[in-house]
């Protein structure tokens, strides 16, 4: 059996044939997120696949990111839970990971990240620090609603009296999100993506993205997107407004994205990743969401340690501390030149 490797260069058809044919792989393979990537960030791509005998039988998409702060590194996929390889066979995967390496040589690249989930084993140095944490879905609301235990049926009833109003929609609701997105990433002490960003996404994937907005008195307070791939629904970015947090607008609005996927037909409600205990983990499992292993592999140099670009790396905490005393405006402006290089 004959495998070569080659960086793609076909139509994206051809690209994104292969991706429908493996069932577990995640939409964000597919061939519209180059251009998503390429147009938000800048960023040089380089989308890998292996031929067995001239045949399709592997893929690898790579963003190359470049920083004077962050360092030279290729990612696969950035921004994004998952991505690394998809692969019909060992011998394929092989080849993509000799690929990877000699184009991280070519970069002068410091290492490779691969963002796969527990199914795929390599022999790769790896850090498990997060999990995804998904939701299966019963085609029924009413089951899925009495399966939540009294004290979130309260919180979402509770949003539901207070007058919170749920909007759908799409582009037009990009501001509604947004705003509320800039406020909670400031808080965090997260720069934050350019808006540009997400209207690349909404337009790059016109038919499996939504914005769901929740108001009060016309006021957008919680905001998410939703990215549908497959049989899984998801919510990659949603946020919510602190001050509010009483009126429980994130319970309604994951509710209401729950309804969504059922109404879809969807098996799965994949909620995100969050580390173990945390917060974040703690509210999307009183959903009856259960934790998915994810592993983040890398192709590293001899003698090279594991990356840290997270927030919890102790030399970022003064300036996470310093961007939450930032004026929204000024996030708006400097966020985005800052976390295109922040994988």
């Amino acid at each position: 059996m004959s495998v070569c490797t080659e960086t793609f260069q076909g139509a994206a058809a051809d690209w994104d044939r292969f991706v429908a044919s493996m069932p577990c792989a995640a939409g964000y393979y597919s061939h519209a997120w180059r251009a998503i990537l390429e147009r938000s960030f800048g960023h040089e791509t380089h989308f890998l696949a292996a031929r067995t005998n001239g045949i399709m039988t592997g893929i690898l998409p790579l963003v190359h990111m470049r920083s004077l702060l962050f360092g030279n590194f290729l990612v696969s996929l950035p921004f994004v839970s998952y991505g690394g390889l998809l692969c019909r066979d060992q011998d394929s995967a092989m080849a993509l990971l000799e690929a990877a390496e000699e184009l991280r040589g070519k970069v002068g690249a410091r290492h490779v990240e691969l963002r796969h989930t527990d199914a795929v084993q390599l022999d790769l140095p790896a850090k498990r620090h997060k999990v995804a944490m998904v939701l299966p879905l019963v085609q029924g609301e009413e089951e899925m609603w009495t399966g939540f235990n009294a004290k979130l049926r309260n919180q979402i009833r509770k949003a539901q009296k207070a007058g919170l109003e749920v909007v759908w929609g799409g582009r037009e609701l990009l501001d509604d999100f947004y705003g509320v997105f800039v406020r909670n990433m400031r808080d965090l002490g997260t720069p934050v993506y350019a808006k540009s960003f997400f209207a690349n996404v909404l337009a790059g994937m016109p038919n499996n993205t939504r914005i769901i907005s929740v108001r009060l008195q016309g006021r957008p307070i919680a905001a998410g997107l939703l990215y549908w791939h497959g049989d899984t629904l998801e919510i990659p970015w949603a946020s919510s407004i602190r001050e509010h947090n009483g009126l429980c607008p994130n319970n309604l609005m994951y509710w209401e994205a729950i309804r969504h996927g059922v109404s879809l037909g969807l098996a799965r409600f994949d909620l995100g990743r969050s580390t173990l205990g945390a917060g974040t983990f703690k509210f999307k499992e009183q959903w009856g969401a259960r934790p998915e292993g994810l592993q983040w592999h890398y192709i590293l140099p001899p003698g090279q340690s594991l990356p840290d670009l997270t927030n919890q790396n102790p030399k970022y905490s003064l300036a996470i501390t310093a961007w939450q005393h930032l004026p929204l405006a000024l996030t708006r402006v400097l966020g985005p030149g800052i976390v295109r290089c922040i994988p």
